[in-house]
């Protein structure tokens, strides 16, 4: 999965448009590394996200097209 829709759908990230922005940034890094919004996202990749001051760090539990709100959270672990 893209590494643009897996923000969104895991609710990392609000909307598509604001997490292609970020990565084109740079402010996303996938397995400590600067990631496009095209990356292709695994189970086990990191994915840290760099808010202003602040960054998040997640490790990819699950991948899937679609998710429902209360199951977005058993997609990711936060780290």
């Amino acid at each position: 999965m893209r590494l643009d829709k897996f923000l969104k759908v895991s609710r990392l990230i609000k909307r598509r448009s604001v997490a292609n922005e970020a990565c084109d940034a740079g402010r996303v890094l996938v397995n400590d590394r600067p990631a496009k919004a095209s990356t292709k996202v695994k189970v086990g990749d990191t994915i840290e996200i760099q808010f202003g001051t602040k960054s998040v760090k997640v490790r990819v539990l699950r991948v899937a097209e679609t998710v429902r709100k209360e199951e977005a959270a058993d997609m990711v672990e936060y780290i």
